[in-house]
């Protein structure tokens, strides 16, 4: 399945999401989006307003930035996956480079997530990747294997056939670097063989997280173990996300 999926993060007030919603959706037609599921993925606040606004859009999914893996009690500013799942809410993106690097994610945290999410209807988008000092180390593959592996460990058939996999080479997040084609392939290629190997799972979406635009996408989108992107800075320009929709249309 080829995937687009917009992360907001902590951008945009309420009008600006509306607004930009709104242009993301008038330049979305079904046949802009063809065999693509496109994601957005705003604020907690906006979630309601964007999951009102695409009520009747069938080409545009939503998905909070996270969630806790708890069903509820004492975790003050955190919200569970049941209540994203009363909010019609329909994936949640878990286990970002961010949560990692600034609120202490564990790998087991996330894959606890992963299980409530399931638990609840998500989808999880799970995102792994690695540092600048293990890929100089030459351990990356391995060691994104690793995090993958504990996210998903338990889980079988249509439980990982409900999850996607986000490739974000951290080094390549918000620092305008970009990994290669080749790197993207590299990686890409190497996570389906581990997951068909220990998991026997063969059709999931995995799909490339860094600093992807317009400029570099369609190489990238044209690997063929690339399903498509997690995009962040290029999400909030709705020209810039509905010109890397059509370009993995074409890929």
């Amino acid at each position: 399945m080829k995937l687009l999926a917009g992360n907001w993060k902590m951008n945009n007030s309420l009008e600006e999401g509306a607004d930009l919603m709104e242009a993301i959706v008038e330049g979305l037609s079904a046949q802009v989006v063809g065999d693509v599921r496109v994601v957005v993925a705003p604020p907690f606040l906006q979630l309601p307003q964007i999951v009102h606004g695409l009520w009747e859009n069938a080409h545009i999914a939503v998905a909070a930035q996270n969630g806790h893996a708890a069903e509820g009690g004492a975790y003050t500013g955190e919200v569970s996956m049941a209540m994203l799942r009363d909010a019609e809410v329909d994936a949640v993106i878990l286990g970002h480079s961010e949560r990692r690097q600034f609120f202490g994610e564990t790998d087991q945290d996330v894959a606890d997530k992963v299980k409530a999410a399931l638990k609840h209807q998500l989808i999880p988008i799970v995102c792994v990747g690695e540092v600048l000092a293990q890929r100089q180390a030459g351990t990356y593959l391995e060691d994104v294997w690793a995090q993958l592996h504990t996210a998903l460990n338990g889980l079988s058939g249509d439980s990982l056939s409900d999850c996607v996999i986000a490739y974000e080479p951290i080094w390549a997040i918000g620092t305008g670097e970009v990994a290669t084609p080749a790197q993207a392939q590299e990686m890409h290629a190497y996570l389906r063989a581990q997951l068909k190997a220990t998991f026997g799972a063969d059709d999931m979406s995995i799909v490339y997280g860094g600093s992807c635009k317009p400029s570099n996408a369609e190489e990238i989108f044209a690997q063929p173990d690339v399903d498509g992107g997690l995009i962040g800075g290029a999400s909030l320009v709705a020209d810039d996300f509905i010109a890397l929709v059509k370009l993995l249309n074409q890929a």
